[in-house]
């Protein structure tokens, strides 16, 4: 039975949360706040004059071709990221949690590429895929295959994605992992008795049981591809060639910082958070009726 912590005065619970209050305060809720408020100003790029213009941001945000595009191109992105991460580390997962030698080994070598940076993945992408520097880049173009990202839109975006979702592995693999050794074995024992497949196991047993954790997943990957691949891109490509690897995140960072458009830039912003409430909303409210608790 466990015992219940009484605390004997009301300040002491108070300054136990004010650390986590105020760094939530001061590096979620107060930059939301600005972004809100300028997304309803209009300013020059020397902060000299602002004038209030309401919803006129939003509306010619949304009436942009060029913004709808990278709109376009983001949910690509997120959804090819998402995929191709949590495909990869359920299927890294299964292989690390069979009783093989050296999985110990395997398992660390595989949650390692999570501490790097997605700036570090980038650049050790770049190194291996630079038409001039890279093995693999010139390996291509020495069997005759066209290969330059720097040129190439479609190529540019399958780097973007193969690097994005590589950095996003192995958070998915220890949750896989971890989800996988939960499972009780005399289930998966009672099944081969009698006569269930590896293949069915795994698609009647396992992964239904695995659900929780991969919706759990799926909603990260998501929130991961709209907002901290930003790293990624700019390393790589800097949303080229010919925007073509241009997400939303980054088209804030160009209005904003490069263009000196805060107005729009905010409003933009305002639009990727809603969007991506709107679509974690989706989620919970239709892809969790297939999740088996």
């Amino acid at each position: 039975m466990q015992k219940k912590v009484i605390f004997k005065g009301a300040v002491l619970p108070y300054l136990l949360l004010a650390p986590q209050l105020l760094i939530t305060g001061i590096f979620f809720f107060w930059p939301a706040g600005q972004a809100i408020y300028q997304s309803f100003l209009r300013e020059d790029a020397f902060g000299l004059s602002v004038e209030f213009v309401g919803f006129e941001n939003f509306l010619d945000v949304v009436r942009d071709q060029t913004w709808l595009d990278s709109a376009g191109r983001t949910l690509l992105f997120s959804g090819s990221v998402a995929v191709l991460a949590l495909g990869s580390a359920l299927f890294l997962a299964v292989q690390a949690d069979k009783h093989i030698r050296g999985a110990d080994v395997y398992k660390t070598l595989l949650i390692w590429p999570y501490a790097v940076a997605p700036a570090i993945a980038a650049v050790l992408w770049l190194f291996m895929f630079h038409p001039n520097i890279g093995l693999f880049g010139r390996m291509l173009n020495g069997l005759g295959i066209p290969w330059d990202y720097r040129l190439n839109g479609n190529q540019a975006m399958l780097m973007v994605i193969m690097a994005s979702a590589w950095k996003q592995v192995s958070y998915n693999f220890i949750f896989f992992l971890a989800g996988l050794q939960s499972i009780p074995r005399a289930v998966l024992e009672a099944a081969a008795i009698d006569g269930a497949k590896p293949a069915r196991r795994f698609w009647t047993i396992i992964f239904p049981l695995l659900s929780p954790t991969a919706f759990f997943l799926l909603v990260v990957n998501l929130v991961y591809a709209f907002f901290d691949t930003f790293g990624v891109i700019h390393s790589l490509t800097h949303g080229g060639p010919g925007k073509a690897t241009e997400t939303l995140i980054y088209r804030v960072y160009t209005d904003g910082v490069i263009n000196l458009n805060l107005g729009s830039s905010s409003a933009q912003s305002v639009i990727l958070m809603l969007l991506v409430v709107a679509l974690t909303v989706i989620q919970f409210r239709y892809v969790e009726r297939k999740v088996h608790y």
